[in-house]
């Protein structure tokens, strides 16, 4: 992947599968004005929602009786709840966290917005998430800031409305016939990576493509540096596809994975 998937253009609506975000509240109260607020959610419009109404609503303490409070920014595709929940702990304590251990404290000429965004481009090119498929993307287009180390090119910048949906994480029975279109092996049969559970595979997502391989053939069939890759060409429609967009889109007990 050669070039950054910018998106300029506001893109009203977008609706994500599987949602895990962390987001960035502004208040708007002349009397707490520039305060700000960092949290996690699963559904962005349902959340902003809570912090408006108060802590009786669902809202958090700290933000209760400060707004109203604008989401300027939020940052998804996170692979599971618990990474999300991790970066949302680093962004709101940068100076506890061993992986910003030489992130530069907030100067006195800096905004608490000012420094919120510097903490984010620090982390968004620091590993471990400099390799998860994450979009940046701007709620509120005025607040739009350049960050001066710019992401990964596989993160794109976007602006606009989301909307999370559910889906269906229920187990997929598996068919003997189905075979890896890696090692041309069945998923009832243990595949030759001999310690793999033979029902560990992943799916190609995109519209008509309805590849299947087992996880560890995938990794092997597409060896970089990394034991997990950032991206993966499909076997079969020969897609590039971001490895944490795979297990986002995995269903079964692999969605649990810890990044």
């Amino acid at each position: 992947m050669n070039k950054r998937k910018n998106v300029s253009e506001t893109k009203m609506g977008d609706t994500v599968e599987d949602f895990y975000g962390c987001y960035l509240l502004v208040s708007e109260n002349e009397k707490y004005k520039n305060y700000t607020y960092i949290g996690f959610t699963v559904d962005p419009n349902r959340r902003i929602t809570q912090h408006n109404k108060g802590i009786k609503s669902g809202g958090a303490k700290w933000t209760n009786n400060k707004g109203p409070w604008n989401m300027i920014l939020i940052v998804h595709g996170f692979p599971n709840e618990i990474s999300a929940l991790r970066f949302e702990w680093a962004w709101q304590h940068p100076h506890k966290s061993t992986r910003l251990r030489n992130l530069k404290k907030k100067t006195t000429k800096e905004t608490r917005l000012d420094f919120k965004f510097r903490i984010l481009g620090e982390m968004l090119t620091t590993g471990p998430w400099n390799r998860l498929p994450l979009t940046i993307r701007w709620l509120m287009p005025k607040y739009a800031v350049q960050f001066k180390v710019q992401p990964p090119i596989h993160m794109p910048i976007t602006q606009g409305d989301v909307t999370s949906k559910k889906i269906n994480k229920s187990h997929e029975i598996i068919n003997e016939n189905v075979i890896c279109r890696v090692c041309d092996i069945t998923f009832c049969h243990r595949p030759p990576i001999s310690f793999q559970d033979p029902k560990d595979k992943f799916e190609c997502f995109l519209p008509n493509c309805d590849m299947k391989a087992h996880i560890l053939c995938l990794v092997k069939d597409n060896s970089e540096d990394f034991l997990i890759p950032v991206e993966i060409s499909c076997p079969k429609c020969f897609s590039t596809l971001l490895w944490g967009d795979l297990v986002r889109h995995r269903k079964g007990c692999y969605r649990n994975l810890n990044t």
